[in-house]
């Protein structure tokens, strides 16, 4: 493998950032775009393959798994179209006993991984940050939407703490009423990646009329997780 890790981490994610600026509005991805550009993801995507991972610094590392996620998220899609459309839903893809995040085909720095692997594998235990939960995409109208533009370890704190606030108070995810907070169900599904206490993550990042409702509430308040819409995420 040659790696280009140490050419300038700057320009590694630009033709993903250029793909992501053209095809993503306001969280909607235009996938019969991405169809008609997928060789230039695919040129995106062989570039992470000659990357070695490990040559990054941390902030870095985490960007490009990042990415990573989200780009081989949109080439699933693209190669399970039908009759040139998108599947309904990502959760079409895969066999009676696999699922779509258990497929091998994502390779990054000469390995070949799974986007289980990926998330769960990678970037959960070893960045061990909760705001990723507001940062990998799985193409699915409940998920934290996609942004436009690459994370970049230069910015990757300040995209982070934007997405997680931008995500905390947009009613389709989140919202309160009365003395009841709903949130995504990503809360419950990975409840210790926020030690366990979703209020205090909530209260953390909330303003405005959720913190107001919040502190409403006091010690009345009571959580529920919303239904959550696995259909595509496209325009």
């Amino acid at each position: 493998m040659t790696s280009i890790a140490l050419a300038g981490t700057e320009q590694l994610h630009n033709e993903w950032s250029g793909l992501l600026a053209t095809y993503v509005k306001e969280g909607k991805v235009d996938y019969q775009g991405f169809k008609q550009d997928e060789a230039q993801l695919d040129s995106y995507l062989a570039r992470l393959n000659a990357t070695d991972p490990e040559a990054l610094n941390e902030q870095d590392r985490l960007a490009l798994y990042i990415n990573a996620y989200n780009a081989y998220t949109i080439k699933l899609i693209l190669k399970n179209f039908s009759k040139g459309q998108p599947v309904k839903s990502i959760k079409k893809i895969g066999g009676l006993f696999s699922s779509p995040w258990s497929i091998r085909f994502a390779d990054i720095g000469g390995k070949t991984l799974t986007l289980d692997e990926i998330e769960h594998d990678i970037i959960r235990p070893l960045f061990n940050d909760p705001r990723v939960h507001f940062a990998v995409n799985c193409a699915s109208k409940s998920c934290p939407p996609l942004i436009s533009e690459a994370y970049t370890g230069a910015m990757l704190n300040e995209q982070l703490e934007a997405n997680t606030i931008d995500f905390l108070h947009n009613r389709e995810f989140n919202n309160i009423s009365g003395d009841t907070l709903y949130v995504s169900k990503i809360f419950k599904w990975f409840g210790e990646d926020f030690s366990g206490d979703i209020t205090g993550f909530v209260k953390k990042y909330a303003q405005g009329e959720l913190r107001a409702g919040i502190d409403a509430a006091g010690d009345k308040l009571k959580v529920s997780y919303l239904d959550y819409d696995w259909s595509i995420n496209s325009q």
